[in-house]
């Protein structure tokens, strides 16, 4: 379906899974490249529209669709999963398919209808290796030389994760991004403040990457699970409580799947006077 068809300006839609929220255009049918600039300035909240991450869907030749994503400061990010669970979702419902293969960089990620409204996408196998993180030197991804002695995990994008007494008490402002920045991560790094509150379940405040304090976040959840699951902190499958809800994690041999609601909220049209604004 050509969501530009007969309107001027550019289409988009507004979805969020568990408040991480994003806007997501719809390209199948064509339309203008989304470029660096566009991403910061639909991503400014005051501006613009506002959004955690901005994902772009493309046909493909052997997926059902491809998928690009930018955080909120323009940057690329190669993996969001609550925005590929949401776009799974608008997908299934579109075609009535009830599984889905999605390309974005960090491979082809399938997507399945899980019942009761919930959507279940598989992150991919964690990556465990100092290079694949990736991290500035060789060292211990399960013991970081960091203060706090966090864990390194990558789920196509880098991740710091942190174990705490108690998660409320974190100063996220203030330490999400000093950790974003730390030298052991040369592409920057999300943030993730854990608390075990038991062997299935997780309590989790997150930074992120080019966007700073999120609700919710697919590929922290998982990045999380797998650094308690590797300390022996938790089984392989457990609840995550987000500020935003609750997600389901679950590190199987095929993957991290990650299973959760999602929400299609309105469709909007960008005016060509605000297109025309960024030059």
């Amino acid at each position: 379906m050509d969501r530009n068809l007969g309107t001027p300006g550019l289409a988009f839609m507004k979805m969020h899974g568990l408040g991480n929220d994003f806007v997501v255009i719809d390209r199948r049918a064509g339309g203008p490249a989304v470029t660096p600039a566009l991403a910061r300035a639909l991503g400014d909240r005051h501006r613009g529209v506002g959004f955690d991450q901005l994902a772009v869907i493309d046909r493909d030749a052997d997926a059902d669709a491809a998928l690009t994503f930018f955080n909120a400061d323009g940057s690329l990010s190669s993996a969001c999963g609550n925005a590929t669970r949401c776009i799974a979702r608008f997908l299934m419902d579109e075609t009535g398919s009830q599984a889905l293969r999605l390309r974005t960089e960090r491979g082809v990620l399938i997507a399945e209808d899980a019942g009761g409204g919930l959507t279940r996408v598989n992150m991919g196998v964690p990556l465990l290796a100092w290079d694949q993180v990736p991290l500035a030197q060789a060292m211990d991804t399960l013991h970081l030389p960091i203060a706090g002695d966090p864990v390194a995990t990558g789920m196509g994008n880098p991740h710091c994760t942190f174990f705490v007494e108690d998660a409320e008490a974190v100063d996220l402002e203030r330490l999400g991004p000093e950790y974003e920045h730390h030298p052991l991560y040369p592409q920057r790094t999300n943030v993730e403040f854990v608390q075990v509150l038991s062997r299935d379940e997780i309590r989790l405040r997150i930074w992120e990457r080019g966007t700073g304090i999120t609700l919710a976040s697919g590929s922290c959840s998982c990045a999380a699970a797998v650094a308690a699951a590797r300390r022996g902190l938790t089984g392989r499958r457990v609840t995550v409580r987000v500020d935003g809800g609750v997600l389901e994690i679950d590190w199987r041999e095929d993957g991290v799947w990650m299973t959760g609601p999602t929400a299609h909220v309105f469709d909007g049209t960008l005016s060509v006077a605000w297109l025309e604004t960024l030059g």
